[in-house]
């Protein structure tokens, strides 16, 4: 595998974010998922290496509250939308002008955002994500608030029971993971209109944990549906995630 470097550069308000890089080449941003980190969705697996082997550089920050970020718990720290303006510093602070943006699940949330708030990746890569991840993530967030609430007493045969284990092993820190949540609102899918570079919306053949793709696929005006086998949790351990992006982001 090839070298991983791993940096810190201040997000929004000046919270410092860990920043892991790959390879050298076109610039590719790659957001990982709720609870998780850049290692365990894009770098264990060989997502990031399958590009890097292409010819682009994979540059993947842990969000804040996650992975080697920090992890705030001061409510003045998570500002509507934060990740995105997170995003947004990122890309002004290591000075990318040219370069593909690629999201799995929340991270395909924040890739939204920050398109909306202005960001002009040439491609968009949203994984793991539908339509209802997007216009119904309240509901969404209701979910994964209820297990904060219910944590360490979740039992074995609760749907909830899984997420919880994750999380406990992912360490993830119940304050910051609250506030993180409660920083995120609905993106109504009449915005979608404004997300103009082409698009690829790539999810498992089993995975509808964030609603139809082939829905969003019909609110963006130049988005493909891609599927790959897996489910939510699985599709992200498998070779065809990384295939299936570095096919999309190397066309003309």
């Amino acid at each position: 595998m090839s070298e991983v470097r791993t940096e810190f550069h201040p997000g929004h308000g000046g919270t410092s974010l860990a920043v892991h890089r790959m390879g050298a080449g076109r610039p590719v941003v790659m957001l990982h998922g709720l609870f998780s980190s850049a290692e365990i969705n894009l770098i264990k697996y060989g997502t990031a290496q399958i590009l890097v082997d292409a010819g682009f550089e994979a540059i993947m920050p842990d969000r804040r509250a996650h992975g080697q970020s920090a992890r705030p718990h001061d409510p003045a720290a998570w500002p509507n939308d934060v990740l995105a303006l997170d995003l947004a510093a990122l890309v002004s602070e290591l000075g990318l002008v040219d370069y593909d943006l690629v999201g799995f699940s929340l991270g395909s949330r924040i890739s939204v955002l920050g398109v909306l708030s202005g960001l002009t990746p040439r491609r968009l890569v949203l994984g793991g994500m539908g339509l209802e991840g997007l216009s119904g993530w309240s509901k969404r967030s209701a979910h994964f608030l209820s297990i904060i609430d219910r944590f360490g007493t979740i039992p074995p045969g609760d749907p909830a029971y899984y997420t919880q284990a994750f999380m406990k092993t992912m360490k993830v820190d119940l304050v910051a993971a609250r506030l993180l949540l409660g920083s995120i609102g609905d993106t109504p899918a009449s915005a979608l209109a404004g997300i103009t570079m082409p698009t690829l919306v790539l999810c498992g053949d089993e995975d509808r944990d964030n609603g139809s793709p082939e829905a969003l696929v019909a609110a963006l005006p130049d988005a493909r549906h891609g599927v790959i086998p897996g489910t939510h949790m699985s599709c992200v351990t498998r070779p065809e995630m990384g295939e299936a992006i570095r096919d999309f982001l190397s066309e003309a």
